[in-house]
């Protein structure tokens, strides 16, 4: 974790932003995958690791605002758990490493909370994720699970999206290490990929290096022949001479702090000569979103840039037709680029997205589009120095919904389908990497990682 001062100093700046009440984060509980003692790996709640740094099971934290006070929840291990997982820190002794000094058994909450409700006191907390923590915030609020979501405080929300939101230069430091590591899988993936290898063995091979980081994945591996599905996952699916292989993966440091990045390479051999036309194309749309990264523009408009530079690429080809701006305007390019540019991230790969995209990604003078490609963009405001975000271009050849927009004859105006018909066994392809805003600019995170890993290979 990081040092004391960290934590002390963001719960203090949390306190003034909310400014009454009680604020409660939940962490996290061990989760079952087929009977009670076999576990998913565990992880900690995002928002109460920046705040409480505590990498442990079951831990509430209540905030006090006006007695400027403190309480960490859980419950010390038993002897026969100790059996099990051997000698641990108290969790006292735990929360005395982050400044907190009072701590109390779970049991005792559910009277803490009657206290709280039986004086009025306003109660602050976020959208939970987890069924187990809907459950208990329902109990202790005495409400019906299906009220909690109405009762989520947007100024909590509000508050630890401003802070989150701007990376300190430790925490800069902690994602580079997750971005690195990521990059040495990306490098790996791209040598020892070969024809008869599957899927599922590659990607096996790239997590092993997550972990000997001294982390591990931050998202299950996206690593596909079938890179024209957005998150296809590995599969036995082996791989074959000249297909493209769509490698989406990410490390997390030790401490969580997540890398994402995206290459896209050919098996075994070079490009095509249809591989490399879009591959230029995407590295074209990525190079100049990449040149807009400053404070006070706007990702929505570095979005819709690179939309339009892809356009342009595919109009170059005989795909598109047509005015490039209106035909983004009506969302045509959604056929081959039916996503949004990027993301933010941090503790999480898309940072902070249980706390509800519109608060993380939209100013509240925007709305979030409904129209298709467009709405799944998850960054549109203003770009401020700290941010660290994700540039990820690409075009996408869906066999399904080429055929679906051609039946319909949907944007028949931009679209030459006689000629996009041609692409339906092309796959997809993504460039991705990850940028820290600057008050000058931006710059890369991370090591350089070759963009074709086709020409590192040789």
């Amino acid at each position: 974790m990081f040092n004391k001062e960290t934590y002390v100093s963001r719960r203090e700046r949390l306190k003034q932003q909310v400014g009454s009440g009680l604020i409660v984060l939940l962490g996290n509980e061990q989760s079952s995958m087929n009977y009670k003692d076999n576990w998913y790996p565990f992880r900690q709640d995002s928002t109460f690791l920046y705040f409480f740094g505590i990498d442990r099971a079951g831990l509430v934290a209540v905030i006090d605002v006006e007695d400027d006070a403190e309480v960490i929840f859980g419950d010390e291990l038993t002897p026969d758990d100790i059996v099990w997982m051997g000698p641990q820190k108290s969790i006292r002794e735990q929360a005395s490493e982050v400044g907190v000094f009072a701590t109390n058994p779970q049991s005792s909450l559910e009277s803490y909370f009657r206290e709280a409700l039986a004086k009025k006191r306003e109660i602050h907390f976020l959208p939970p994720y987890r069924p187990e923590n809907l459950l208990k915030l329902s109990s202790w609020l005495q409400t019906s699970p299906a009220s909690i979501k109405s009762m989520v405080s947007v100024p909590l929300i509000k508050a630890i999206v401003a802070q989150r939101s701007i990376k300190t230069p430790e925490e800069v430091v902690e994602i580079e290490k997750g971005i690195n590591t990521t990059g040495e899988m990306l490098k790996t993936a791209a040598l020892i990929a070969r024809a008869g290898m599957t899927e599922a063995e590659l990607a096996g091979r790239l997590q092993a290096i997550a972990i000997k980081a001294g982390g591990n994945l931050a998202f299950p591996t996206i690593l596909t022949v079938n890179g024209q599905i957005l998150h296809n996952h590995y599969s036995p699916t082996m791989l074959q001479e000249g297909q493209l292989v769509l490698v989406d993966c990410g490390a997390a440091s030790a401490m969580h702090y997540s890398g994402d990045m995206t290459r896209t390479f050919p098996v075994n051999q070079a490009f095509s000569t249809r591989q490399k036309e879009m591959f230029d194309v995407v590295l074209t749309a990525y190079e100049q979103a990449v040149s807009m990264l400053k404070p006070g523009v706007h990702y929505k408009d570095v979005h819709l840039r690179a939309c339009a530079l892809l356009v342009d690429g595919l109009k170059q080809f005989g795909l598109m037709k047509g005015d490039t701006q209106e035909a983004v305007a009506q969302g045509a390019h959604a056929l081959f680029f039916p996503c949004g540019l990027g993301h933010m991230l941090g503790l999480d790969t898309h940072d902070m997205e249980d706390l509800g995209e519109e608060y993380v990604g939209y100013a509240e003078d925007q709305k979030k589009s409904t129209q298709f490609g467009l709405k799944s963009l998850r960054l549109a405001r203003a770009l401020e120095p700290g941010f660290v975000l994700t540039v990820e271009p690409g075009l996408y050849f869906n066999p399904d919904l080429i055929d679906l927009w051609a039946g319909e004859k949907m944007h028949a105006d931009f679209i030459n389908y006689d000629k996009v018909t041609g692409y339906k066994d092309f796959g997809g392809i993504r460039i991705e990497e990850d940028f820290l805003i600057t008050p000058e600019g931006s710059r890369l995170l991370g090591n350089p990682v070759p963009r074709n890993m086709e020409e590192f290979r040789s």
